[in-house]
């Protein structure tokens, strides 16, 4: 594909289907495989030591060791940004990792969390656990049957959603 963007080649779109099984890699320059391969590897070879800091010191991007990221995964986020519009995807190996990373980024200390009961107990367990652990002010979880009324009644002036 070339320099193009996944989604065009020579003034060519393609489609969601096409896209979902090519974005995020190039067929490989020396033998034309097509298909991406799985890096079965953990670390990675470096230029010089400069590259391999710069590398791990997030100054530049690329290849560090594979539980921070490997060619595999990031074609795999690439082929999801892509297929989703987006400029850029995350993946996680496990829900607790996403459900962790998005609540670190989300929340304050002394932020009030608006969840539906209804919530998997997979997502409710890690709320309980990171009000307990965490300073985050409380939890509020209301029923999935509550109307526009009581969801906002259960808002207060430090629930997340309502920062600015």
């Amino acid at each position: 594909m070339g320099d193009q963007p996944d989604n065009q080649q020579a003034g060519k779109s393609f489609g969601f289907q096409t896209r979902s099984v090519h974005a995020g890699s190039r067929p490989d320059p020396t033998t034309g495989a097509r298909a991406l391969p799985i890096y079965q590897t953990t670390s990675f070879v470096f230029e010089n030591p400069e590259s391999a800091a710069a590398y791990f010191n997030l100054q530049e991007y690329g290849n560090t060791y594979s539980r921070i990221m490997n060619p595999t995964v990031a074609a795999f986020e690439e082929r999801l940004s892509n297929l989703d519009g987006g400029v850029g995807a995350v993946a996680f190996a496990s829900g607790l990792a996403a459900q962790s990373a998005t609540f670190f980024t989300m929340l304050n200390p002394g932020d009030h969390v608006v969840a539906s009961a209804a919530l998997y107990g997979g997502s409710i367990t890690p709320l309980s656990i990171y009000s307990e652990n965490f300073p985050l002010h409380s939890i509020s979880l209301i029923p999935m049957t509550s109307t526009h009324g009581n969801t906002r009644y259960a808002m207060r002036p430090n629930s997340s959603s309502r920062r600015q």
